[in-house]
């Protein structure tokens, strides 16, 4: 068994190693979040944890770690009888982001349950999670169906197993503890609602901390068991003050006026339902057990409210999660009644704070300064002047005639653009296509195992066999070569990649803010269907990946605020720019399909002799390659060209106005497209 490195042992990250530690003395709290950049050891601080953790009594032979005090009576193991207990470490067991269904919940050998009519279960990570710690490295790619198992496991207690009428249930109760990196993109809400605590991290900026972290971590690999060694008696003296705050929490009181102030301050940041309330409360709590007190002070409703409520404050995916650290604590302030003196505080993270490198290297919750109370929409560009006006002489420019960024207009909901055909990409919202989950079309031979019975169809196949099989009973003799996969319909994920034009003929302010505004309202509809999104913009000489490929909408969107314009229009570039982009994802990810969205006028002024040529030809390309395109035409003015429309035929799309963007008539735009395109190849 490899060593883990020491929890006492990890340099900084004040708020992690607490918000851990609180789910070790209160498992009710409901698990943490980790949220922060690469390499900041979440993954490390989350695996220290378990070996600080308690030993847990379980049934003797018992697959489901039933409690031997109070026997799950639905245990498919059960009924437990005395038996015996045993006792073991408290398991943490990590759910790999690519893990399949019957992985997380676990297998029923269909074979056998049509055959003999035996429930043969094989438990998955949920039953081994049971009363110990369930881990989500990278929990924000985690796959949909997935998702949807942990919710419910999480919101009953248990995890149930459904095959082709064939039930099975266990309990699965756990603590939840996921790592992500904001920049490959967002949680679901309910997913996100679902950790009690959050917590974001950073690499300290202190040139003595950094030193003294790579110091540690080369001790560690040096020499693992040594290194484990010197931080022993820290770790015991960790461990004993667990046993000791388990112990005095339920002899802390929480007063009604701690109560009011855990109340004010959720409805003061407007979050939704009342598991913020619950949380906050069982968080002061824990804070309360592990300083060593008996009664709830508001500093601990201060800290659990920096705790529990920064992910559930976030509006859309484009809000950063923080706290307004002046309006909680005048709120807290307002609504502060008598309460005991704050006993001195012993120190949250216990014992190894004070060796090299102990403290801080975290920002605080809510950053240097109050966070703006806004609803997570940008700025709408201001609309005063006449959309094809010149720029003001004051207008700011950088070099070669660049302008400034400008505000993305007030984004807005927009209808589906879809990829014609079906896919086998994956799961998400937007096309058709076969996936695991869905509505079940048809049946087929299972390749390797059969994870969706298609009961009709294995019967059928049976059927003929029966008396060659010597069949005397009511059983149904059923062969492996008898079993037939279930061909379901569901939703894919896309990519999504737009080409904007950031070239002089789109800087008028106007303009570009209302563009920048239906590029968001289109980031804004891909967050929601988990689709993948890139940005390629041009303008000058040349076209920049803006965005690589990702599942981080909210890093597009700020891209896309940070766009400058000015300069020439190399549309032959950004196409020809986008081809490359689509060429490597179809190498990387050749399962999800790709969807083409071109922002422009359709002018090309650049990249070449005959600009117009290149371009054509460039989009002509993309025709071939059978990539589903839609040009959003931005042209203004009172004398349009139709540039953009000649440019969405040479793709084989479809274009469309901003002002149809916001219309019924986008529907089926992209299914058009494909119209057009089959026409063309047949004449």
């Amino acid at each position: 068994m490899s060593t883990r490195y020491p929890f006492t042992a990890v340099v900084g990250m004040d708020d992690l190693r607490l918000a851990l530690l609180l789910n070790a003395v209160s498992p009710a709290v409901g698990g943490v979040l980790v949220r922060g950049e690469k390499g900041t050891a979440k993954s490390t601080a989350v695996r220290a944890l378990a070996e600080l953790l308690p030993q847990v009594a379980v049934v003797a032979g018992c697959r489901f770690s039933c409690d031997p005090a109070s026997p799950d009576p639905g245990c498919p193991d059960g009924p437990h009888g005395d038996g015996g207990a045993d006792a073991r470490p408290a398991r943490m067991v990590e759910l790999p982001v690519g893990a399949s269904e019957d992985r997380l919940v676990g297998s029923l050998d269909i074979e056998k349950a049509l055959a003999d009519g035996v429930k043969a279960f094989e438990p998955g990570l949920l039953a081994a999670a049971h009363r110990g710690i369930l881990y989500v490295d990278e929990v924000n790619l985690l796959s949909d169906h997935l998702i949807d198992h942990l919710l419910d496991a999480a919101a009953m207690g248990a995890s149930h197993v459904e095959r082709e009428g064939v039930s099975v249930r266990h309990a699965a109760r756990f603590l939840l503890v996921g790592t992500m990196n904001p920049e490959e993109g967002e949680l679901r809400p309910q997913l996100l609602d679902r950790f009690g605590l959050t917590v974001e991290v950073a690499a300290s900026r202190v040139p003595e901390e950094r030193v003294e972290v790579v110091r540690r971590r080369l001790a560690f690999e040096d020499d693992p068991a040594g290194f484990a060694g010197r931080w022993a008696g820290e770790e015991a003296a960790l461990r004993e003050r667990i046993v000791a705050a388990r112990e005095l929490l339920p002899k802390v009181a929480l007063g009604d006026a701690v109560l009011l102030q855990i109340a004010a301050t959720c409805a003061a940041f407007e979050v939704d339902g009342m598991r913020a309330d619950i949380v906050m409360a069982r968080t002061a709590t824990a804070l309360a057990a592990w300083a060593g007190r008996e009664e709830v002070t508001s500093e601990d409703v201060r800290r659990a409210a920096l705790l529990a409520l920064p992910h559930r404050r976030r509006r859309n995916p484009f809000d950063a999660p923080g706290m307004d650290e002046d309006k909680l604590d005048e709120t807290l302030e307002r609504f502060k009644g008598d309460e005991p003196e704050d006993d001195p505080d012993p120190g949250p993270d216990g014992p190894g704070d004070g060796g090299p490198g102990g403290g801080g290297g975290v920002p605080p919750q809510g950053g240097e300064g109050p966070a703006p109370e806004t609803d997570g929409v940008p700025e709408q560009a201001p609309a005063q002047a006449p959309e094809h006006a010149p720029e003001p002489e004051h207008a700011p420019r950088g070099a070669a005639g660049e302008r400034a960024a400008v505000k993305a207009g007030e984004p807005f909901r927009t209808k589906t653009l879809s990829v014609p055909g079906l896919g086998e990409g994956a799961a998400g919202r937007r096309s058709r296509a076969r996936t695991q989950n869905g509505r079940t079309t048809g049946a087929t031979r299972p390749r390797g195992t059969l994870t969706k019975l298609h009961l009709s169809a294995t019967v059928r196949a049976a059927a003929p066999h029966q008396r060659a099989r010597g069949r005397s009973g009511a059983g149904l003799v059923v062969r492996r070569d008898d079993l037939r996969q279930a061909v379901r319909e569901g939703r894919e994920g896309n990519l999504v990649l737009f080409v904007v034009d950031a070239s002089g003929s789109m800087a008028a302010r106007r303009r570009m803010g209302a563009v920048k505004g239906a590029v968001l309202s289109l980031l804004l509809d891909a967050y929601q269907r988990r689709d993948k999104v890139g940005l390629v913009t041009f303008r000058g000489r040349a076209a920049e990946l803006a965005l690589p490929p990702t599942s981080s909408v909210d890093a597009a969107a700020a891209r896309l605020e940070e766009l400058p314009t000015g300069g020439r229009t190399p549309l032959s570039a950004g196409l020809l720019k986008a081809r490359d982009v689509l060429r490597v994802e179809r190498l990387r990810d050749p399962s999800r399909r790709p969807l083409l969205v071109v922002v422009t006028d359709g002018r090309a002024t650049g990249g070449g002799p005959d600009p117009v040529g290149l371009a054509s030809r460039a989009a002509r390309l993309h025709a071939a390659d059978g990539t589903a395109s839609v040009v959003v035409d931005c042209e203004a003015g009172p004398v349009r060209l139709g540039l953009a429309g000649g440019l969405a035929r040479d793709l084989g799309g479809t274009a469309v106005t901003l002002d149809e963007l916001r219309a019924d008539a986008i529907a089926g735009l992209v299914r058009e497209a494909q119209v057009n395109r089959s026409v063309r190849r047949a004449a």
